[in-house]
């Protein structure tokens, strides 16, 4: 995994899940780490390498043009906040399977303020602060 990578995968950590830390602590930031890793070991579905997972379209919201998050998480200031030097050391963590899978093998997840067309409660893995995690694949 190159640093590109590792970055991409931080912003992407960041971007998704740092809204969930004050609620349900590091936890929410590994287990949406843990989602990002599985599809990438699930092979080409989802992306050859951790940047086309990430960036794959309509896959992580706080990559889409129109989300608020983009322009946040592509701000050089935000590498040197707290919050985002932790999700560095997560991604490493996790990318190195030094911690466990918290998710079960989860691949999809989404906030519990909506209703995603593809969640099935049947598939249901964990739930984490305001994340519900699904293993779909």
């Amino acid at each position: 995994m190159t640093d590109y990578d590792l970055d991409i995968f931080a912003r992407t950590l960041y971007g998704e899940a740092r809204g969930e830390y004050a609620y349900a602590g590091p936890a929410a930031l590994i287990a949406v780490a843990n989602v990002i890793m599985n599809r990438f070991k699930r092979g080409k579905k989802y992306g050859k390498t951790i940047t086309e997972v990430c960036l794959k379209p309509r896959q992580f919201s706080c990559w889409n043009k129109s989300d608020s998050n983009r322009t946040l998480i592509q701000q050089e200031e935000i590498t040197h906040t707290p919050l985002f030097i932790l999700c560095e050391k997560i991604v490493q963590k996790v990318s190195r399977d030094i911690w466990p899978d918290l998710t079960r093998d989860s691949d999809h997840y989404h906030a519990t303020s909506c209703q995603p067309y593809w969640a099935k409660p049947e598939k249901i893995k964990l739930r984490l602060g305001h994340h519900i995690f699904y293993k779909l694949d």
